[in-house]
């Protein structure tokens, strides 16, 4: 806390500094820095402050009912407090503070897994609502009957990619069919893919020349809302083969800048990942969570169950999960070091729930 506490003074001093505001995007981003060293400093003295007057009221020694009940609700909301700056103590790594795009792709399965994925970008953009994030489709591909085949969401507020970055992995849902007339379980899987967001100026250089723009015609279900102009645009980085595309805008100068957002992301999520499997490589026994693990199981026939397989976080309630309830989740895996989840990704193999 204490170094905190030196950075905020620092800053505090910088802006005072003349010419401070004369570069606004710099200037913007130490605001932003200072606003998130706050956000920790200020609710952790708040705590200390608050457990300090409750021990004074303590050595008080009065037969007090009234200031029992007093204390024990104090006590009940500190612990609220306490564990909210726990799960912020987790959020520590280079790009927590970013926003995330965060992208839903179907498995195999046709319409099924279809609609499975569209059910999961509802949930997705429920949890947003309810946080208080911005949340916005940048592009979407809709199933032949029902669904979407792929979408990507740009989730934007405080520390959107440090909580959603949990959601990364396959998800699988067990249910009655919707689509089939004779009533049959199926099983369906999607996969969640979640990287941050990062600025123009990052670490991560693209040459023009490595790059191939596609402008096509914005797809959607039909109506008046679908693009009758060739606005959506696709880039694809020739040596990796990564691709990002944008058809949210009408404006195909605006998709495009967004579709390089994307791919500059994608980039850098490439690079950390090359680098981590280096560090994997050296560290000798380290297991890794590989992208195609399944973290998550949602069944609803024939009990009601969402669990996952990191944390061991279960619920029998699954319909307020698919509402956009997936705290508890995200804040398991956060407290679950990395090794116990996977050490709980290998024990649990293909069985079931």
């Amino acid at each position: 806390m204490a170094a905190k506490e030196q950075s905020i003074a620092d800053i505090q001093a910088q802006m005072s500094e003349e010419g401070f505001w004369d570069h606004q995007e710099q200037a913007n981003k130490i605001m932003q820095e200072l606003k998130g060293l706050k956000n920790i400093v200020e609710p952790f003295m708040e705590c200390i402050r608050r457990v300090k007057d409750a021990k004074e009221f303590l050595e008080l020694e009065e037969d007090d009912k009234s200031l029992e009940e007093q204390l024990a609700d104090e006590a009940a909301l500190l612990k609220i407090k306490i564990d909210a700056l726990e799960i912020e103590a987790h959020l520590n790594g280079p790009f927590d503070n970013a926003n995330a795009l965060l992208s839903i792709n179907a498995g195999a399965g046709g319409t099924e897994s279809c609609d499975w994925a569209s059910m999961l970008m509802r949930m997705y953009v429920r949890h947003a609502d309810s946080k208080g994030y911005k949340c916005e489709v940048i592009d979407i591909l809709h199933g032949d009957e029902a669904g979407i085949k792929n979408a990507t969401l740009r989730i934007e507020g405080e520390k959107a990619y440090g909580f959603l970055k949990s959601e990364k992995g396959v998800h699988r849902l067990v249910r009655i069919s919707p689509f089939d007339s004779n009533k049959r379980r199926h099983t369906s899987f999607a996969s969640v893919e979640v990287i941050p967001e990062v600025d123009n100026d990052s670490e991560v250089d693209i040459n023009p020349s490595e790059l191939r723009i596609d402008v096509f015609r914005a797809s959607g279900p039909g109506g008046q809302s679908v693009n009758t102009t060739d606005s959506a645009v696709r880039v694809t980085h020739l040596p990796t083969g990564l691709v990002a595309q944008s058809q949210k805008e009408r404006s195909q100068l605006q998709n495009k800048m967004q579709a390089m957002k994307v791919l500059r992301a994608r980039l850098l999520a490439l690079k950390v990942q090359q680098q981590e499997e280096v560090m994997n490589k050296e560290a000798g026994d380290k297991q890794k969570i590989e992208w195609g693990s399944q973290i998550r199981s949602y069944v609803l026939h024939p009990y009601l169950m969402v669990k996952d397989h990191r944390s061991g976080v279960e619920t029998g309630n699954a319909q307020k999960v698919l509402d956009g309830e997936i705290d508890p989740f995200i804040e398991g895996f956060l407290k679950t070091k990395p090794e116990d989840r996977d050490k709980r990704l290998k024990a649990r193999g293909n069985d079931d729930v």
